[in-house]
């Protein structure tokens, strides 16, 4: 628990569907009533007034024991009290004659709020009175406080101890058992190494955080390999998950969902700190979708923002490796100017889109690059498939003219009027370009005949948006000549392999 700095040792079961912690606990095995806390406790709880931290901790009872007998409160000094008000009276920091004295006086009816003590040893939990480790036994086996945990009855062990040379017949038999505490959902759920509020990652940790919000807390591993196992092992189910709901949106809604997932914005505030933020992208008909929450429903329209993915460029920053500790790997496709990375940055790829906008985002696994980088490629080649050709209003030389892209004839020229074709060329005859970086673009075709190189400028309101249109139309007509060289053209998983 980040807040409370608190740590302690918990137990993971992975499902297909469900994430569960578990905390070890004392149970009674043998012996007394084992059902009588359940009936009893309701009861207690009653008396009290709970604060926003947990309910009060009781002790487990019979029901022929009073009340002053079944709750166990500590009054200890202010810093580890479990006693926080008596009738409204704050009590934090008052000695502990002072909270004696007032409960003392507080009169018939006493209305306590107290902090829950989380992760008390487990034998505080005991009934009052209980069977204690035999009196013959000195050993640190004999003491409820050996290693933290509990070894009742003389017995070390998880098994059920066993019995003094003369039991009692109904005495209690007690042991430590894993007890689910936190069963959390993986459908939507989402994955996050970023320490709160900030870029930086967590060694050897991460937490997993519901559709719901409900979260683990941090967990922490004594390897990189162990968390790394597991960050895979979560991240492979929910995804699954993500798949298969990705199935049933298609067949209740139309048109077809790529991928989405869950990613990680990271934000430039200037000369502040960069931030992130978490969004749910989703690659579905020929838009890129960005929300704040899943669309587990059919509010695709609630995106906050949409992109046509003609008109969209994925590009990947570097990659890590995870070995025996993450290692940060020089690893740059040429795509930023400035090369300046943050060393704690995990897997990142920007989005480019129209007017020269550009979003940074982030995964937790090379795994989920991949995906997202084969995603994006099979999303525009079938976008591109579906609309056959895109044209935009643009000027040369005082003229307003129509150009477009045509996946089967490549580029043309016509006047916005009259529709008369003024010139055309096919994909291959594209030899190069540059532009201004702001409206004006120079297009540099070979002549099919005379073999010269020509040169047309046009002049657009959006230059970004159609140079990474050509971008697309290219691509797709590439891939459909050779189908190897969408798979050749991915970076990221070619030296995630290698690696």
């Amino acid at each position: 628990d980040e807040q409370t700095s608190n740590t302690y040792d918990v137990r993971l079961k992975l499902t297909k569907e469900l994430l569960i912690i578990q905390k070890q606990d004392v149970v009674c095995v043998s012996g007394g009533d084992l059902n009588v806390s359940t009936e009893s406790l309701p009861s207690i709880r009653s008396q009290f007034r709970h604060d926003s931290a947990a309910n009060v901790s009781c002790a487990h009872h019979c029901e022929s024991q009073s009340a002053a007998e079944e709750c166990v409160l500590f009054v200890t000094d202010y810093r580890t009290r479990s006693i926080r008000q008596v009738n409204g009276i704050n009590v934090e920091k008052c000695t502990h004659d002072e909270v004696v004295h007032l409960l003392r006086t507080a009169g018939d009816e006493v209305t306590i709020t107290v902090r829950y003590l989380r992760e008390a040893p487990a034998f505080l939990k005991l009934p009052l009175g209980s069977p204690g480790p035999s009196s013959d036994q000195s050993s640190r086996a004999s003491s409820p406080l050996f290693d933290s945990g509990l070894h009742l009855n003389g017995n070390s062990s998880n098994t059920a101890p066993s019995s003094p040379s003369s039991p009692s017949a109904n005495e209690p038999k007690y042991e430590k058992r894993w007890l689910d505490a936190v069963s959390l959902p993986l459908f939507m759920a989402r994955i996050s190494r970023c320490k709160a509020g900030t870029d930086k990652l967590r060694s050897n940790s991460f937490e997993v955080i519901a559709l719901d919000g409900v979260c683990t807390h941090v967990l922490q591993f004594c390897t990189a390999a162990e968390s790394t196992d597991w960050l895979q092992a979560i991240s492979t189910n929910i995804n699954d998950l993500t798949q298969e709901s990705m199935g049933f949106f298609c067949w209740m809604f139309s048109p077809q969902i790529v991928h989405m997932g869950w990613v990680c914005e990271h934000l430039q505030g200037g000369d502040v700190e960069p931030l992130h933020s978490c969004r749910f992208l989703a690659l579905r008909g020929s838009s890129l979708l960005v929300f704040r929450s899943p669309p587990v429903t059919s509010d695709w329209a609630q995106a906050e923002a949409s992109f046509h993915l003609c008109e969209v460029l994925f590009k990947v920053h570097k990659l890590w490796i995870a070995e025996d500790c993450w290692i940060q790997t020089k690893f740059y496709l040429g795509l930023q100017q400035d090369g300046e990375l943050r060393d704690s940055e995990p897997f990142c790829f920007s989005v480019l889109v129209g007017h020269g906008q550009s979003f940074c985002y982030s995964v937790e696994l090379g795994s989920e690059l991949v995906l997202w980088e084969k995603a994006f490629q099979r999303a525009v080649f079938m976008e591109v498939q579906r609309v056959r050709s895109k044209s935009y209003m643009c000027s040369s030389q005082g003229k307003i003219l129509c150009f477009t892209l045509d996946f089967e004839s490549g580029f043309s020229c016509s006047d916005s009027i009259s529709k008369k074709t003024i010139w055309k060329y096919k994909f291959s005859q594209l030899k190069g370009s540059s532009d201004d970086g702001k409206t004006r673009v120079k297009l540099l075709f070979q002549n099919s005949e005379n073999k010269q190189i020509e040169m047309k400028e046009l002049e657009f309101a959006n230059l970004t948006a159609v140079l990474h249109c050509i971008h697309s139309f290219i691509a797709a007509k590439v891939a459909t000549v050779d189908p190897v060289f969408v798979n050749s053209q991915s970076l990221t998983q070619k030296y995630m392999c290698s690696s």
